[in-house]
């Protein structure tokens, strides 16, 4: 008989990726409109206009608002992340020892999709303040005016991604780390490096781009760029007896795309 991986391994390997990769793999999916069960190699997200609201007579019929509706076509493409396990090593594999393989491969899919994010907020244009210093309170305050110039809602669903030295120099900022300005419920030193400040959701980043000693980070919101996905991540553990080993491949079909570029501001910030 041709040998096999146990059904039970493989049902919790695939357990274990995926919840790997919900619980560890990505930052910026849930910081997007995020649609799953895509069919087909591209889907569409709607971009809405502004409304103008009117007056009308008495008995008058109620003015249109004609919104414009455009359509954004998100195209999404296939990823993979394998890797080989000698049959040998397998007898010998422990709880442990699975969940790091199944780590790896789910990690390494959820930079990928952080990936495809990032690249959307780049296809952005507007951007505070220039590459020739860090992250300053002045700069910050630039993008927050940006943002509420544009009409972008203040209603808890902005988030700003930023890389690890911003973060080190958002934190020598009085008014991003003490009490005194943002209460101790808010504070950035509490387990996890993310927290709220000016109605955001602030994370660093360490994917964002760096290009000739410039690293930019990006502040938007939820609505201005999508994401869609046509599988999540899927496991398929395959048996190769020239190899004598099985072949553990984490895979998923996705894209991102930017949809409203007046709801992203860039801060390019200085950083060697």
């Amino acid at each position: 008989m041709e040998p096999t991986v146990d059904q039970a391994f493989i049902k919790q390997f695939e357990r274990e990726t995926h919840e790997a990769y919900q619980r560890m793999g990505s930052k910026l999916r849930p910081t997007v409109r995020s649609k799953t069960g895509v069919e087909g190699a591209t889907t569409v997200f709607q971009k809405v206009g502004k409304g103008i609201a009117a007056t009308k007579a008495r008995h008058g019929q109620v003015p249109v608002m004609n919104l414009e509706h455009e359509p954004v076509n998100c195209p999404l493409a296939d990823f993979y992340a394998g890797d080989w396990v000698d049959k040998l090593d397998e007898l010998k594999m422990n709880i442990d020892e699975r969940q790091v393989i199944a780590n790896a491969g789910a990690y390494a899919l959820g930079r990928k999709t952080d990936e495809l994010i990032i690249a959307a907020l780049a296809a952005a244009a507007a951007e505070a303040g220039t590459g020739t210093a860090g992250m300053t309170d002045t700069k910050v305050l630039a993008a927050f005016e940006m943002l509420g110039q544009a009409d972008v809602p203040d209603d808890g669903q902005r988030t700003a991604v930023v890389g690890w030295k911003q973060w080190s120099e958002l934190l020598k900022l009085p008014e991003f780390a003490s009490s005194d300005y943002i209460g101790a419920d808010e504070l950035p030193w509490r387990g996890t490096q993310a927290k709220r400040w000016l109605g955001t959701l602030w994370l660093p980043h360490s994917g964002l781009p760096h290009e000739a000693g410039v690293r930019t980070c990006f502040w938007y919101h939820k609505t201005a760029v999508g994401h869609a996905s046509g599988a999540d991540v899927t496991v398929d553990i395959s048996w190769h007896g020239d190899r004598a080993a099985h072949f553990v491949n984490s895979m998923m079909s996705q894209g991102a795309v930017l949809i409203d570029a007046g709801g992203v501001v860039a801060l390019p910030c200085a950083e060697a």
